[in-house]
């Protein structure tokens, strides 16, 4: 599985913090073998195995570590899964402008999908009307007896 983009950025930004702050992870985390997709493979791949549904960040971020520090790990497999962040992301100003924005356009775009479709079911409905209204005048002059006109008394004797 694919990991989502906010769980890989969260993930590498602990990962970095503990870098800057231990000079031995530091080591450890610039290892020309090891990766960050590799890293959440293996974070997969150890939460599958173990059976729960839950883990605490600092489990996670533990497993994350562990891949960067040990250098037998194995065979790492991709796994299906989905992960779901708890963490709160905060937008800078210009992302929150550009979220609105994007909001806006898209609340105008349905309401003028929402009016257009009620006008064409208006024009659907008036269309009904009107073809039923002209069903039931041809059916009436259908059954309407003709009427004589001076026309029909006329002879071509005349």
């Amino acid at each position: 599985m694919k990991a989502t983009d906010e769980f890989k950025n969260v993930i590498k930004a602990y990962l970095d913090k503990r870098a800057a702050e231990d000079e031995l992870f530091a080591v450890s985390y610039a290892k020309p073998q090891k990766n960050l997709d590799q890293c959440i493979n293996y974070i997969f791949q150890q939460v599958k195995e173990s059976g729960c549904n839950g883990f605490a960040d600092d489990e996670i971020y533990s497993l994350a570590v562990h891949y960067y520090d040990e250098d037998d790990i194995g065979e790492i497999k991709a796994t299906n899964g989905r992960v779901v962040v708890n963490h709160h992301i905060e937008l800078s100003e210009e992302e929150k402008k550009a979220a609105r924005e994007r909001a806006i356009a898209k609340y105008e775009e349905d309401c003028i999908a929402e009016q257009k479709a009620k006008e064409e079911r208006a024009a659907k409905r008036a269309a009904e009307r009107a073809e039923k209204a002209a069903a039931e005048k041809a059916e009436r002059e259908k059954n309407m007896p003709r009427q004589a006109t001076i026309f029909d008394f006329l002879t071509d004797e005349t």
